[in-house]
């Protein structure tokens, strides 16, 4: 019986690796498919496939813009019409568990899509105005985390 142990390829499929400097016989002896001197033919040698001869690199050649802001936030966002799967108590625990948030390591931030069900209680680390106005219209309420928490 055929086991995942006991599989090899058709016979004839594979071709071996190519051994190079093994004597004249082989057609890859001396210089190995080097050629003579020069860069590329030492041990070591040859260049990074990025160096263009001394030319002014690529990445160099073209501007720079803008720049990469390291302090920024990133938030996960939940709309309030996704608020009561994660019951009358919105924490970051139970939108973990409802599935609206990844982590509890990164902020989250609940945004004004959509209508409001039920009464909810959120505690969270950023909501929008539209959210916000959406939540205490429905009788709920909402409670701003510290975003180093």
């Amino acid at each position: 019986m055929i086991e995942l142990h006991s599989l090899r390829p058709p016979k004839g499929s594979r071709r071996g690796r190519k051994r190079v400097g093994r004597g004249p016989g082989s057609g890859k002896g001396k210089t190995a498919g080097r050629g003579e001197k020069g860069q590329n033919s030492r041990s070591g040698g040859g260049v990074p496939a990025w160096f263009e001869g001394g030319q002014m690199p690529l990445q160099r050649r073209i501007p720079k813009r803008g720049f990469k802001n390291r302090n920024r936030v990133v938030y996960q966002v939940v709309n309030v019409c996704d608020l009561h799967v994660a019951g009358d108590e919105a924490s970051l625990q139970s939108l973990r568990d409802a599935g609206l948030v990844r982590s509890l390591r990164r902020p989250v931030k609940i945004l004004g899509n959509g209508e409001v069900r039920t009464a909810v209680n959120c505690s969270v680390h950023a909501v929008s105005a539209t959210a916000r106005a959406k939540i205490e219209a429905a009788g709920g309420s909402v409670t701003l985390l510290p975003l180093n928490e």
